[in-house]
């Protein structure tokens, strides 16, 4: 398991490659908590995009994220899990943390 922090005006993303499980949640978590402490974001997103797999473990990760940023006020977010984490995360009552994308916007000509 690799994290990748980046942070910008507020907003801290944190991504996660490779399979977030039990023997890698630990050490996730610490990462995680290392950047909240150094940056004191606003937002927090997480970025799965780079899992190829997750379990409870890491239902677990992020319901200890939340409570770590709620603390702060901070808001936390969800984006990009594959497919498996998606469905992991769904069973588990956590879909509401994942971040709905952007709706497309249409240009309107004139009439």
């Amino acid at each position: 398991m690799q994290t990748f922090s980046f942070y910008s005006d507020g907003r801290l993303t944190v991504r996660f490659c490779g399979e977030l499980d039990h023997a890698a949640a630990a050490g996730a978590m610490y990462a995680l908590t290392e950047a909240v402490q150094e940056y004191l974001p606003r937002t927090c997103v997480l970025d799965l995009s780079g899992l190829t797999f997750m379990d409870s473990s890491g239902v677990a990760l992020l319901l200890r994220a939340k409570k770590l940023l709620s603390r702060s006020g901070a808001r936390l977010t969800v984006q990009s899990p594959p497919e498996q984490a998606r469905r992991v995360l769904e069973l588990a009552g956590l879909g509401q943390m994942l971040e709905q994308p952007e709706p497309e916007r249409r240009e309107v000509g004139s009439i």
